[in-house]
């Protein structure tokens, strides 16, 4: 499943236009981005739940065969959070296997051997799996650590039992493995999360609890300065999509650029793109399909989104067709 509902309010202005899932990154949407990943895991049936602007989240994966996967919608009139949404989605989710549920945070890009989690979580016999990673940034507040078996010994700062083999400060990156039998712990009304009420419950409980330690790349575009970072980590190479199916940095072929225009090299430019006499385009600049760059006009760590004409000289914003944020 993945959470595609949050109202995107800390997008600003931004979030009138798409909701969070949908902004892109260098030729196709975050939420895009996660359903190549899980299809190319392995995972064939994707539930996404809606709220702000779903319908365009629809619009956009359809149902999933250009993906090779089914994607079905679980709709939120009213918001119901990360624990409500997964109550409501449940009989999407479950098929009475027992198969477990791959849960992704739908703002996210991030590299992760999906198989080996599961590979872990089956052996374990878990009713749940954390993934969780080091707090690079020092601002999310980590809270959970692991004994050497990969069991969560510690949850959000509380640990009633002190172990000796704890790892470091880990958070949790919004990417989980739940067990079907898991949401029995959801409770049964409200927008609760999930965190806080059903993981809490397992914990508390000394359940079968287990976190996967995520070392490679991870990023969260709440914000449009964080969306313009994660932008540029991407342009700078510093994560690798062996499912993608064109370059993440260059020019595509079909784009028109003057022969006066600069264009730096860690630039992403996208089909019909036209680029006019003068124009410069410089580090970390990302321009989707159609948009036009008119001359002499400047961009330095810029996103614009298709079909966005650029005019004047713009440096570390999202410009889109009705405005620069």
């Amino acid at each position: 499943m993945i959470l595609a509902a949050g109202f995107g309010s800390r997008l600003g202005p931004l979030a009138d236009e798409r909701p969070k899932p949908l902004l892109p990154v260098c030729g196709a949407t975050l939420i895009e981005w996660t359903v190549r990943w899980l299809a190319h895991s392995g995972i064939r049936q994707i539930v996404v739940n809606l709220h702000h602007k779903g319908e365009l989240i629809e619009g956009e994966l359809g149902d999933g065969s250009r993906f090779g996967v089914q994607v079905r919608y679980s709709r939120e009139p009213t918001i119901l959070g990360t624990g409500g949404g997964l109550r409501q989605a449940r009989p999407l989710l479950e098929d009475g296997s027992g198969a477990p549920i791959v849960v992704v945070n739908g703002k996210l890009l991030f590299e992760l051997d999906l198989p080996e989690v599961l590979r872990l979580h089956h052996e374990r016999e878990a009713e749940a799996t954390l993934v969780l990673r080091r707090d690079e940034e020092r601002i999310w507040g980590a809270g959970f650590r692991l004994d050497a078996g990969g069991r969560v010994t510690q949850f959000l700062g509380h640990a009633p039992v002190a172990t000796a083999e704890a790892s470091d400060d880990l958070m949790f990156t919004g990417v989980h493995v739940l067990s079907p039998r898991f949401l029995d712990r959801i409770p049964a009304e409200g927008a609760p999360c999930i965190i806080r009420t059903a993981y809490r419950d397992l914990f508390d409980a000394r359940g079968r609890l287990y976190g996967f330690r995520q070392r490679g790349y991870w990023w969260e575009h709440s914000t449009a300065d964080r969306y313009l970072t994660g932008v540029a980590n991407v342009l700078d190479e510093r994560l690798q999509f062996p499912f993608a199916t064109h370059s993440l940095r260059g020019v595509d072929p079909t784009a028109v650029i003057h022969p006066s225009a600069q264009i730096d090299p860690s630039t992403w430019i996208g089909p019909g793109v036209r680029v006019d006499a003068e124009a410069n385009v410089g580090r970390h600049v990302q321009i989707g399909e159609g948009a036009h760059v008119t001359a002499a006009a400047t961009l330095q760590r810029c996103v614009v989104w298709p079909g966005t004409t650029v005019v004047g000289m713009h440096r570390d914003t999202v410009l889109t067709p009705r405005a620069p944020a």
